[in-house]
């Protein structure tokens, strides 16, 4: 509550942060294919100065970095809805939003459970709250966006529980919602296309429960044994996630800090034996020649550390790191949409696991995004102008959600 007056106090400070960031936008790599560059500038210059602001508010002791941004992020609360009923309830004491259509249906709907991105750190119901009522309104589906516990005060395995326990939940009581025991669809993008991933992975072999329909994975991260893939270099200067960030918020995920990234982001991590196991699933050598134009050089061996490795030796585990989950259990998987982009860091976690998909005879349907980056789908309609080509990546999911 005293964030607001805090910052007509500090308004000095921020134009001086403001200053900084803009000196400094140069440095950062937009490539012209992007969708809207000259909106993308912008929206960076918020992000960075939200984040300079964030660090002053800190080294002064009146809150915390991570803090403020989660605030910044929040945007303002929208009002009614006239085509949606939208209530907040609890599933296993998971906080969740539940929108459903107002208009009257031949019979039960889609059921979607919506996972938020943000880096398991940021993001919630409010960040969500417009591409959650887009999804409800325009697949006519019930959606259940659910707010999982944030990193750094909740480590892994926070975020992927409360995801799994609002699923089973929802699962168990698909009737009171009028949703379709058949049609049930795991959603989410970024972080929560991880968390998608390993949800659905879970149920998998479930027959306990309804099968879920289809799995939904927008710009996932599904894992962190290679942050030298070809599109980690290409766009590691690409907004809206860098290529240190991304390593930062899987570490941040892990074990509530950053320690060791340097070392995670050379790949000293990882033991060799472990490195040749997974060759097979991670690997430049599975990712299309056409994704490698624009120049991927290939990068000396890094000694392997023994010691960081004993602090993130969990990025191993398949709730984690989705990518490394065994054949017996991807192949059970339900038909599968994803959703990539060129301009994106995690771009080729996304084509692994589609490759994995397909290899193990599942049904992928894949939507690439030849101008855009990551987190554009947040951005179809931000703050009064819009991302065309995130509009057209979400249409795709609703076109997706229509075939089902």
């Amino acid at each position: 509550a005293l964030l607001p007056a805090l910052l007509l106090l500090l308004l000095p400070l921020a134009a001086l942060a403001a200053a900084a960031v803009l000196l400094g936008l140069p440095s950062y790599d937009i490539p012209p294919g992007v969708n809207q560059p000259a909106k993308l500038r912008l929206v960076l210059t918020v992000l960075l100065g939200t984040a300079a602001l964030g660090r002053i508010l800190e080294k002064t002791g009146l809150c915390s970095q991570i803090t403020f941004g989660r605030y910044v992020r929040q945007g303002r609360k929208l009002g009614l809805d006239p085509k949606l009923f939208i209530q907040d309830l609890q599933f296993n004491e998971v906080p969740v939003r539940v929108y459903q259509p107002k208009a009257a249906s031949d019979g039960p709907r889609r059921g979607i459970l919506f996972f938020h991105g943000g880096g398991w750190v940021f993001g919630s119901l409010d960040t969500y709250e417009k591409v959650c009522r887009y999804l409800s309104r325009e697949s006519d589906s019930v959606v259940v966006s659910v707010q999982y516990r944030l990193a750094p005060e909740h480590k892994y395995p926070a975020a992927y529980e409360d995801c799994l326990n609002a699923t089973q939940h929802f699962l168990q009581h698909l009737e009171l919602y009028g949703v379709d025991p058949a049609r049930v669809i795991v959603c989410g993008d970024s972080a929560g296309g991880n968390l998608a991933a390993a949800v659905s992975q879970t149920l998998a072999g479930s027959s306990e429960l309804p099968k879920l329909r289809a799995q939904i994975l927008i710009y996932p991260g599904l894992q962190a044994l290679d942050f030298n893939l070809p599109s980690y270099h290409q766009n590691r200067g690409v907004p809206l996630l860098f290529r240190e960030r991304a390593a930062f918020f899987a570490l941040l995920y892990l074990k509530g800090d950053a320690l060791h990234m340097q070392e995670v982001l050379a790949g000293s991590h990882i033991p060799p034996d472990m490195r040749l196991k997974y060759r097979k699933w991670v690997s430049p050598d599975n990712i299309p020649e056409e994704f490698k134009v624009r120049g991927v050089k290939p990068l000396r061996p890094t000694d392997f550390i023994a010691e960081v490795y004993e602090t993130v030796k969990r990025f191993c585990e398949p709730n984690l790191c989705p990518l490394l989950a065994e054949d017996s259990v991807v192949h059970q998987l339900p038909e599968s949409f994803i959703l990539t982009c060129e301009y994106d860091v995690l771009r080729d976690d996304g084509l692994l696991y589609k490759k994995r998909l397909e290899d193990n005879g599942v049904r992928v349907t894949w939507y690439h995004l030849e101008d855009g980056f990551h987190g554009i789908i947040s951005l179809y309609d931000y703050c009064g102008f819009s991302f065309p080509s995130g509009k057209r990546g979400l249409d795709s999911v609703v076109n997706f959600l229509k075939s089902l």
